[in-house]
């Protein structure tokens, strides 16, 4: 039996569980509508032909991605708390961030944290140009390590894989090292190790020129 009553925001939410699970070539309104138990008809009234619900899916995922706030009690922290929320938010809607992608609104999806961001970089000091650089640099670091993970993730088995290369004889004035290297990466880890780094160092004030 058809839903009686039914939501935009339900059809949304429908919509974009089916493409963050399949991708947008799988978003029919008719598969909709049974996931939805309800008329195919009722999809249209809500939220129109399949193109307007793209529109509107791309819509909603900008203004989620505008709900990132910083926490933590130091520029630092917050900046970090702001780049682990992105990459998780990034990582989870992998689809529907290529669809706001391919409609050009990109840059106005970071907009809300890159204002987050130079909210904090003003509080640790920085200003003009060295601020904006260090905004960017944070957000291309998190761009660009999450396509390095995608990449690793989607590669084919390797063979000899990392831990074959790494036996301890490979690195005899190391051995410490070479059993780290044939352990499995912990990207997590490894993102804010780096992320970190890269944060402090952009913050630390800058030294005098040479005499």
């Amino acid at each position: 039996m058809a839903r009686t009553t039914l939501t935009r925001d339900e059809v949304l939410a429908a919509a974009a569980s089916l493409v963050r699970q399949h991708g947008p070539a799988a978003l029919t309104m008719r598969k909709l509508a049974a996931e939805l138990g309800t008329a195919v008809t009722s999809i249209y009234w809500h939220v129109g032909n399949r193109e307007s619900l793209l529109d509107a899916l791309v819509e909603r995922t900008v203004q989620e991605m505008g709900a990132i706030r910083p926490a933590g009690r130091t520029p630092v922290e917050r900046i970090l708390s702001v780049a682990r929320t992105l990459r998780r938010e990034l990582r989870e809607r992998p689809h529907l961030i290529a669809m706001v992608h391919e409609r050009g609104l990109t840059e106005r999806m970071f907009l809300p944290a890159q204002q987050a961001l130079v909210h904090e970089v003003h509080a640790a000091g920085l200003r003009g140009a060295r601020a904006a650089d260090a905004v960017r640099a944070v957000q291309f670091q998190i761009v660009g390590y999450l396509l390095v993970e995608r990449n690793r993730e989607r590669s084919p088995a390797q063979s000899p894989a990392e831990s074959d290369l790494w036996d301890p004889s490979a690195a005899p004035d190391d051995p410490d090292l070479a059993r780290a290297l044939a352990r499995p990466a912990d990207p997590e880890r490894l993102f804010l190790l780096s992320l970190r780094a890269l944060v402090r160092s952009l913050l630390a004030a800058p030294e005098p020129p040479p005499r």
